[in-house]
Protein backbone atom coordinates (compact mmCIF):
# COMPACT_ATOMS: atom_id res chain seq x y z
CA UNK A 1 0.00 0.00 0.00
CA UNK A 2 1.11 3.68 -0.80
CA UNK A 3 2.31 6.04 1.96
CA UNK A 4 1.64 9.44 2.00
CA UNK A 5 5.49 10.17 2.14
CA UNK A 6 6.72 7.68 -0.44
CA UNK A 7 9.32 9.08 -2.10
CA UNK A 8 9.95 11.95 0.53
CA UNK A 9 12.98 12.62 2.15
CA UNK A 10 13.02 14.20 5.67
CA UNK A 11 15.96 15.07 7.93
CA UNK A 12 14.93 15.64 11.59
CA UNK A 13 17.47 17.21 14.41
CA UNK A 14 17.61 16.22 17.50
CA UNK A 15 16.32 13.13 16.98
CA UNK A 16 18.08 10.50 18.66
CA UNK A 17 15.87 10.15 21.70
CA UNK A 18 12.40 12.21 23.51
CA UNK A 19 10.47 14.53 20.41
CA UNK A 20 12.75 14.11 17.70
CA UNK A 21 12.92 10.53 17.75
CA UNK A 22 9.29 10.22 18.18
CA UNK A 23 9.03 12.59 15.28
CA UNK A 24 11.45 10.77 12.71
CA UNK A 25 9.86 7.33 13.75
CA UNK A 26 6.32 8.89 12.60
CA UNK A 27 7.52 9.92 9.47
CA UNK A 28 9.54 6.73 8.52
CA UNK A 29 5.88 5.02 9.25
CA UNK A 30 4.60 7.25 6.46
CA UNK A 31 6.89 6.66 3.86
CA UNK A 32 9.90 8.80 4.69
CA UNK A 33 13.55 8.46 4.20
CA UNK A 34 14.71 9.72 7.17
CA UNK A 35 17.64 11.50 7.81
CA UNK A 36 18.64 12.28 11.99
CA UNK A 37 21.19 15.22 12.48
CA UNK A 38 22.22 15.12 16.31
CA UNK A 39 25.36 14.88 18.46
CA UNK A 40 24.66 12.27 20.23
CA UNK A 41 23.86 8.58 18.65
CA UNK A 42 21.16 8.08 17.04
CA UNK A 43 20.99 4.05 17.46
CA UNK A 44 18.39 3.09 19.14
CA UNK A 45 16.16 5.39 16.48
CA UNK A 46 17.61 3.41 14.03
CA UNK A 47 16.79 0.53 14.92
CA UNK A 48 12.91 1.26 15.94
CA UNK A 49 12.44 2.73 12.21
CA UNK A 50 14.23 -0.11 10.81
CA UNK A 51 11.98 -2.44 12.92
CA UNK A 52 9.33 -1.16 11.22
CA UNK A 53 10.85 -1.35 7.51
CA UNK A 54 11.90 1.83 7.51
CA UNK A 55 14.83 3.56 6.38
CA UNK A 56 17.07 6.11 7.76
CA UNK A 57 20.63 7.23 8.02
CA UNK A 58 21.78 9.06 10.82
CA UNK A 59 24.63 12.01 10.63
CA UNK A 60 26.65 13.12 14.08
CA UNK A 61 26.43 16.83 13.53
CA UNK A 62 25.95 19.51 15.86
CA UNK A 63 23.34 21.82 14.04
CA UNK A 64 24.55 24.98 15.92
CA UNK A 65 27.42 24.95 14.15
CA UNK A 66 27.63 26.53 10.75
CA UNK A 67 30.64 24.33 9.19
CA UNK A 68 29.15 21.07 11.19
CA UNK A 69 25.80 21.90 9.39
CA UNK A 70 27.68 22.49 6.00
CA UNK A 71 29.51 19.19 6.16
CA UNK A 72 25.57 17.58 7.04
CA UNK A 73 24.22 19.59 3.54
CA UNK A 74 27.07 17.98 1.63
CA UNK A 75 26.79 14.73 3.53
CA UNK A 76 22.81 14.62 2.49
CA UNK A 77 23.29 16.32 -0.88
CA UNK A 78 25.62 13.25 -2.12
CA UNK A 79 23.86 10.37 -0.30
CA UNK A 80 19.82 11.07 -0.67
CA UNK A 81 20.09 14.12 -2.78
CA UNK A 82 17.43 16.50 -0.89
CA UNK A 83 15.61 17.41 1.95
CA UNK A 84 11.65 17.79 1.43
CA UNK A 85 10.64 17.88 5.11
CA UNK A 86 12.42 19.54 7.82
CA UNK A 87 12.13 18.91 10.98
CA UNK A 88 13.89 21.65 13.58
CA UNK A 89 13.60 19.86 16.90
CA UNK A 90 16.89 19.73 18.32
CA UNK A 91 17.35 21.91 21.49
CA UNK A 92 18.26 22.46 25.46
CA UNK A 93 16.65 23.40 28.29
CA UNK A 94 19.16 23.85 31.30
CA UNK A 95 17.49 25.39 34.41
CA UNK A 96 18.89 28.62 35.81
CA UNK A 97 17.47 32.08 37.70
CA UNK A 98 18.64 34.96 35.53
CA UNK A 99 21.17 36.25 38.15
CA UNK A 100 23.22 33.01 37.72
CA UNK A 101 22.68 33.33 33.22
CA UNK A 102 25.51 34.65 32.01
CA UNK A 103 26.54 35.95 28.53
CA UNK A 104 28.07 32.69 27.72
CA UNK A 105 25.01 30.64 29.46
CA UNK A 106 22.50 32.68 26.96
CA UNK A 107 24.57 32.64 23.64
CA UNK A 108 24.70 28.45 24.01
CA UNK A 109 20.46 28.45 24.69
CA UNK A 110 20.21 31.01 21.78
CA UNK A 111 22.77 28.83 19.54
CA UNK A 112 21.36 25.77 19.73
CA UNK A 113 17.71 26.53 20.45
CA UNK A 114 17.22 29.27 17.50
CA UNK A 115 20.98 29.82 15.45
CA UNK A 116 20.27 26.15 14.49
CA UNK A 117 16.86 26.44 12.56
CA UNK A 118 18.20 29.78 10.64
CA UNK A 119 21.70 27.35 9.64
CA UNK A 120 19.46 24.22 8.78
CA UNK A 121 16.65 26.20 6.96
CA UNK A 122 19.80 27.84 4.94
CA UNK A 123 21.20 24.42 4.16
CA UNK A 124 18.18 22.88 2.93
CA UNK A 125 14.85 24.91 1.90
CA UNK A 126 17.21 25.65 -1.74
CA UNK A 127 15.81 21.82 -2.86
CA UNK A 128 12.63 22.98 -1.67
CA UNK A 129 12.11 25.85 -3.68
CA UNK A 130 13.72 24.28 -6.76
CA UNK A 131 11.05 21.54 -6.62
CA UNK A 132 8.39 23.71 -5.50
CA UNK A 133 7.32 21.63 -2.48
CA UNK A 134 8.87 21.52 0.63
CA UNK A 135 7.68 21.76 4.61
CA UNK A 136 9.62 23.26 7.52
CA UNK A 137 8.62 22.68 11.07
CA UNK A 138 9.85 24.16 14.18
CA UNK A 139 9.15 23.46 17.83
CA UNK A 140 8.72 26.02 19.99
CA UNK A 141 7.08 25.57 23.06
CA UNK A 142 4.11 26.90 25.16
CA UNK A 143 6.25 28.76 28.02
CA UNK A 144 6.07 31.70 25.58
CA UNK A 145 2.30 31.74 26.78
CA UNK A 146 2.66 30.25 30.24
CA UNK A 147 6.06 31.28 31.34
CA UNK A 148 8.02 29.42 34.01
CA UNK A 149 10.58 30.61 36.08
CA UNK A 150 14.08 30.03 35.65
CA UNK A 151 14.31 29.65 32.05
CA UNK A 152 14.65 32.88 30.54
CA UNK A 153 17.01 32.37 27.85
CA UNK A 154 15.12 29.33 27.21
CA UNK A 155 11.61 30.96 26.55
CA UNK A 156 13.55 33.67 24.89
CA UNK A 157 14.76 31.31 22.05
CA UNK A 158 11.38 29.54 21.97
CA UNK A 159 10.06 33.16 21.06
CA UNK A 160 12.16 33.60 18.75
CA UNK A 161 11.29 30.28 16.71
CA UNK A 162 7.82 31.40 16.50
CA UNK A 163 8.84 34.58 15.44
CA UNK A 164 11.42 32.87 12.72
CA UNK A 165 8.64 30.64 11.48
CA UNK A 166 6.25 34.06 10.78
CA UNK A 167 8.66 35.71 9.30
CA UNK A 168 9.91 32.44 6.67
CA UNK A 169 6.50 31.20 5.76
CA UNK A 170 6.17 35.12 4.21
CA UNK A 171 9.33 34.78 2.41
CA UNK A 172 9.00 31.13 1.15
CA UNK A 173 5.24 30.87 0.46
CA UNK A 174 5.46 32.03 -3.27
CA UNK A 175 7.74 28.45 -3.58
CA UNK A 176 4.85 26.52 -1.84
CA UNK A 177 6.80 25.87 1.23
CA UNK A 178 5.35 26.18 4.33
CA UNK A 179 6.61 26.77 7.68
CA UNK A 180 5.13 26.22 11.02
CA UNK A 181 5.51 25.73 14.75
CA UNK A 182 4.72 23.32 17.15
CA UNK A 183 4.48 24.02 20.61
CA UNK A 184 4.17 21.32 22.98
CA UNK A 185 3.46 21.56 26.80
CA UNK A 186 5.58 20.18 29.02
CA UNK A 187 6.77 16.45 27.76
CA UNK A 188 7.31 13.24 29.29
CA UNK A 189 11.03 12.89 27.77
CA UNK A 190 14.10 11.24 29.25
CA UNK A 191 15.33 14.76 29.71
CA UNK A 192 12.34 16.15 31.46
CA UNK A 193 11.87 12.86 33.83
CA UNK A 194 15.63 13.11 35.25
CA UNK A 195 15.19 16.10 36.59
CA UNK A 196 15.05 16.64 40.45
CA UNK A 197 12.69 19.86 40.55
CA UNK A 198 11.30 22.31 37.72
CA UNK A 199 9.62 25.62 38.41
CA UNK A 200 10.77 25.77 41.84
CA UNK A 201 8.97 22.56 42.92
CA UNK A 202 9.68 18.78 43.05
CA UNK A 203 9.65 17.41 39.01
CA UNK A 204 6.56 14.80 40.33
CA UNK A 205 5.15 17.87 41.82
CA UNK A 206 5.42 19.91 38.70
CA UNK A 207 4.38 17.58 36.52
CA UNK A 208 1.18 17.05 38.63
CA UNK A 209 0.82 20.68 38.66
CA UNK A 210 0.99 21.33 34.96
CA UNK A 211 -1.47 18.65 34.08
CA UNK A 212 -4.22 19.76 36.47
CA UNK A 213 -3.99 22.62 34.80
CA UNK A 214 -4.94 21.41 30.88
CA UNK A 215 -7.81 20.20 30.02
CA UNK A 216 -6.75 16.77 29.26
CA UNK A 217 -5.54 16.01 33.19
CA UNK A 218 -2.18 13.30 32.26
CA UNK A 219 1.60 14.11 31.30
CA UNK A 220 2.16 14.59 27.73
CA UNK A 221 3.53 11.77 26.16
CA UNK A 222 5.64 12.25 23.15
CA UNK A 223 3.17 10.36 21.44
CA UNK A 224 0.95 13.26 21.41
CA UNK A 225 2.45 15.08 19.10
CA UNK A 226 3.47 12.87 16.35
CA UNK A 227 0.30 13.34 14.51
CA UNK A 228 0.56 17.15 14.42
CA UNK A 229 3.94 16.49 12.60
CA UNK A 230 2.14 14.16 10.48
CA UNK A 231 -0.21 16.76 9.48
CA UNK A 232 2.05 19.36 9.01
CA UNK A 233 4.24 17.44 7.20
CA UNK A 234 1.73 16.38 4.78
CA UNK A 235 -0.23 17.68 1.34
CA UNK A 236 -3.55 18.09 3.80
CA UNK A 237 -1.79 20.94 5.71
CA UNK A 238 -0.76 22.57 1.95
CA UNK A 239 -2.49 26.08 2.45
CA UNK A 240 -1.36 25.93 6.00
CA UNK A 241 1.56 28.03 6.96
CA UNK A 242 2.75 30.85 9.41
CA UNK A 243 0.70 29.33 12.74
CA UNK A 244 1.99 27.93 15.61
CA UNK A 245 -0.03 24.51 16.84
CA UNK A 246 -0.22 24.33 20.54
CA UNK A 247 0.26 20.50 21.24
CA UNK A 248 -0.80 21.10 25.26
CA UNK A 249 -3.60 18.85 26.30
CA UNK A 250 -5.36 22.57 26.52
CA UNK A 251 -3.12 24.09 28.91
CA UNK A 252 -3.47 27.36 27.00
CA UNK A 253 -6.82 27.82 26.00
CA UNK A 254 -7.56 30.87 27.93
Amino acid sequence: MTKKHDGRIAIVSGASSGIGQAAAVRLAEDGCEVVIADRASAEETLRSIKDIGGKATAVLCDVSDPPSVAALSKQVESSVGRCDILVNCAGIYPAQSFDEITFDDWRRVLSVNLDSMFLMTKAFFGAMRQRRWGRIINFASDTVSLVVPGFTHYIASKAGIIGLTRALATELGEHNITVNAIAPGLTSTQGTLARKEMGGMSNDKFFELIANMQSIKRPELVSDLVGAVAFLASDDAGFVTGQTLYVNGGLTRT
